[in-house]
């Protein structure tokens, strides 16, 4: 039967939903964190996950937990963000050799439960946060706005649509959105790590220099590159760090797929990570391969984005003029 249910997690307060053989777990005081997602009926789990960890754990590092929705994400050079009508200066909080802003702040924020429930066909979860002068955050970033989340869980797996409304009246709201999704390794019960193999539909490589920012160079795919591309690629068991990619379709059962695949050859048993058009790259990183987790993370714009001199068209950057709003989505399932 499905159902949701507001409960405590070892310190925090989360919405459980339960829909189609799936089970999720959302973290709403941890920025929306989807910190746990699991096919009970396949033995698969999708996310990095500890039934034991203290929520003050995930707290300290919600970038490497479960499904954690960034903005601002990944980095800017020297905290420097541009926009079309202003210059903001964000703390610098990536020490050297980087002295990058990194990973914005709304994954850490206390959000608000709008509406949990369920019927006969699925369980859903609305959250959302206000952002406005009561963020700390403001001072760096005086743009109003508001993130509103909606989870939705069925047979169909678990689907997350993401909208942000500029609520400023004045200033455009500059946008780049990311989940740093932490796949757990492996994600099939009792299976073996250097059995997972990972396909991107990777087009070009996006050189980044030793500051972990683009040299502006989109490079063609080497033998490395085409790994992802023909689903050969084991994301963990070595070091993956910040490989980042422009991105088109891949194959999943004949039919074109915007996302990623990770299978267990061994059982055949796949996670389906699709996301909509506005995802237009990948960063695939794994915290030195082996930590039991990876990390394929769909970015709607690239590292640095609006501070780089390529055309908004190649970066991806966009921004919310006062009054509107941009939304994305993505869904997780799995396949035998």
């Amino acid at each position: 039967m499905n159902s949701t249910q507001i409960l405590n997690f070892n310190g925090t307060s989360c919405v459980r939903l339960t829909a189609g053989g799936y089970e999720a777990l959302v973290a709403y005081e941890i920025g929306s964190n989807v910190i746990r997602l699991r096919d009970n009926t396949n033995g698969i789990e999708f996310f990095r996950f500890n039934a034991d960890n203290p929520a003050d754990v995930i707290k300290q590092s919600p970038e490497v937990w479960g499904l954690p929705t960034l903005y601002l994400p990944n980095r800017f050079a020297d905290g420097v963000l541009r926009t079309s009508d202003a210059v903001y200066q964000l703390p610098v909080n990536e020490k050297a050799p980087y002295y990058n802003h990194i990973h914005g702040f709304i994954h850490k924020r206390v959000h608000e439960v709008v509406e949990h429930n369920a019927d006969s066909n699925c369980a859903w979860l609305k959250t959302r946060y206000v952002y406005d002068e009561n963020d700390e955050f403001f001072k760096y970033l005086p743009v109003r706005f508001v993130a509103e989340y909606i989870f939705t869980l069925s047979v169909h797996g678990l689907e997350v649509d993401i909208k942000f409304v500029n609520t400023s009246g004045e200033k455009v709201l500059p946008m780049s959105l990311a989940s740093h999704t932490a796949i757990n390794s492996p994600f099939v019960d009792g299976a073996k790590e250097g059995n997972i193999r990972l396909t991107v539909p990777v087009v070009k490589r996006c050189e980044l220099n030793e500051r972990c920012l683009p040299t502006e160079r989109l490079k063609p795919l080497t033998m490395h590159d085409f790994e992802y591309r023909t689903g050969n690629k084991c994301p963990v068991l070595q070091v993956v760090d910040n490989e980042m990619y422009t991105t088109d379709y891949t194959l999943l059962d004949h039919e074109q797929f915007h996302g990623v695949i990770a299978e267990d050859t061994e059982s055949g048993k796949k996670i389906c990570y699709e996301v909509s058009e506005e995802y237009g790259f990948w960063i695939i990183w794994n915290d030195r391969g082996f930590n039991h987790y990876f990390c394929p993370e769909p970015m709607t714009a690239m590292i640095d984005a609006p501070n780089l001199s390529l055309p908004a068209d190649v970066t991806g950057y966009r921004e919310v003029k006062p009054g509107e709003s941009f939304s994305t989505h993505q869904r997780f399932f799995t396949m035998l």
